[in-house]
């Protein structure tokens, strides 16, 4: 069992300066401008499914209602097929050192692609396989996709990883295939707390935004401050995971708190 803690250590602080210069470049060479997300193909790109024309979809995860029972992971697992063993969304466990000394906390934390407003996986794509569409989900044409894991080190989320099976880059696509019929997406119909929901952030009377607006000082992001303006959101987060938490381990110790 690994251990962490929002004390960056010197790796973790060596990634993220390695990120955050991808992040710099991109944006200098004009590769991640704020209009990204508002066309349905960058210039040059290949013609692709545009999205949802005016939806901007996000989702929202309440801490507060996750129980940890990974549902959410086997029905995504169940719905995408990912290899046994590779996951497109977890459910973590922290355990959490109290400074009293008394029994640790423990803290179940869903992760997911982030489907940020500024994604910085598709400006370092040699092949432009990674793609974001009108509705800002981000995808991967898998046709296209070589495999040479620049996303996979681009993502401050680790939330990509290069499928066994295909050679390809994976990750939560938000079951965009569901949503374009009108379904839910498998980890949040499979939820039995309720601490998902997917909606229309362009739509100020979807579920997403009326749950947002009453806990509107509680939201959180995960590492704000990386830029990326991610679209996955959180009710009750500890504010020492909002920038100290890495890695896909399924259970990690978060010390010193």
């Amino acid at each position: 069992m690994s251990q962490t803690s929002p004390s960056l250590a010197p790796a973790q602080a060596g990634k993220r300066g390695f990120l955050q210069e991808l992040i710099g470049l991109a944006t200098a060479f004009g590769m991640a401008g704020a209009g990204h997300a508002a066309t349905p193909f960058a210039p040059g790109q290949p013609q692709r499914r545009p999205g949802m024309e005016g939806k901007r979809f996000g989702m929202l995860v309440d801490l507060r209602k996750c129980i940890g029972c990974q549902a959410c992971t086997v029905s995504c697992s169940v719905e995408n097929q990912p290899p046994i063993g590779q996951f497109r969304t977890t459910v973590l466990q922290y355990e959490v050192d109290r400074p009293d000394g008394s029994a640790p906390a423990m803290v179940s934390l869903p992760r997911l692609c982030n489907h940020c407003e500024e994604p910085p996986c598709v400006p370092v794509c040699p092949v432009q396989a990674t793609f974001q569409r009108s509705d800002g989900i981000v995808l991967v044409d898998n046709e296209r996709c070589v495999g040479c894991g620049y996303c996979v080190q681009a993502c401050p989320y680790d939330a990509r990883f290069i499928n066994h099976e295909t050679q390809t880059a994976d990750k939560c696509t938000f079951c965009e295939h569901r949503l374009e019929v009108g379904l839910l997406p498998a980890c949040v119909e499979s939820c039995v707390g309720g601490a998902r929901v997917i909606g229309d952030l362009n739509d100020a009377g979807s579920e997403i935004n009326r749950r947002m607006a009453e806990h509107r000082d509680e939201i959180k992001v995960l590492k704000p401050g990386m830029k990326t303006e991610p679209r996955v959101f959180y009710v009750g987060l500890p504010d020492e995971f909002v920038n100290g938490v890495d890695g896909q381990a399924s259970v990690r110790l978060v010390s010193d708190h």
